[in-house]
């Protein structure tokens, strides 16, 4: 018996001899490869199937990765989610991960960096510890209300008409951290291990760029200030 025989991926990649390619080679490793063409069969596969982990192409017909991640998050957002791409661009990057993706992949790639990807991915699943029901999730930040378990940043002043914003899974699992840890400084290196499962060049700019967001979505209040501790880490500042 292999250490991958457990493990069954669900492959959606519109390429099919890039397909078959990941399914030869996959299949010789333990691994059981299930293929769908495009994001609306992935979705049926899924709910048939209940991979342990889904391995997506982004640009596809019908429905593309990101929808279908999109969608699938809705019914589960603990499956792990490893996006194969040919794009560059940071910011589609940073819409996946928003999105829940939880690594990138780019094409041309090597298959053994993917089945190392993979089984990092499944055992990180395997072993995160289950949520506590009692943990806080409600916050209060100046004039905003932090709701992690919805997702939603309420803001509320008299000056203003109140308004809701809804967070990606990263950007309230990013606040909730700043929150839990209000006036000391958060490592980036702890939020990137946590989140994105490696703390690499390229997830360190998306984190950035997720901080950056956070910062316009919390600008109504000039007592609210996320610090850049250079090299080091963010600080969530507040009045109260």
């Amino acid at each position: 018996m292999t250490p991958n025989e457990n493990i069954t991926v669900l492959l959606v990649e519109d390429e099919a001899t890039l397909a078959l390619i990941i399914k030869d080679t996959l299949d010789t490793q333990g691994f059981s490869i299930h293929i769908a063409r495009d994001g609306e069969e992935g979705l049926r596969m899924y709910f048939s199937l209940r991979p342990d982990i889904i391995v997506a192409d982004v640009m596809m017909p019908r429905m593309d990765g990101f929808d279908m991640v999109k969608r699938l998050r809705q019914t589960d957002p603990h499956i792990p989610v490893l996006f194969l791409t040919a794009r560059t661009a940071t910011e589609d990057v940073v819409h996946g991960f928003e999105l829940g993706a939880n690594d990138y992949l780019r094409k041309p790639f090597g298959m053994q960096e993917l089945m190392i990807r993979l089984k990092a991915l499944v055992g990180r699943a395997c072993i995160a510890p289950a949520p506590d029901k009692k943990e806080e999730h409600r916050f209060i930040l100046g004039n905003y209300q932090l709701d992690t378990l919805t997702q939603q940043l309420l803001f509320s002043d008299a000056d203003f008409t109140p308004q809701v914003f809804s967070l990606s899974h990263r950007e309230a699992e990013i606040l909730k951290r700043l929150c839990q840890h209000r006036g000391d400084v958060v490592p980036i290196r702890d939020i990137l291990l946590e989140l994105w499962g490696d703390d690499s060049f390229f997830n360190t700019r998306s984190l950035h760029v997720f901080i950056s967001k956070l910062r316009h979505k919390l600008s109504r209040d000039p007592d609210i200030r996320i610090i850049n501790v250079r090299g080091i880490g963010y600080k969530l500042i507040t009045k109260d």
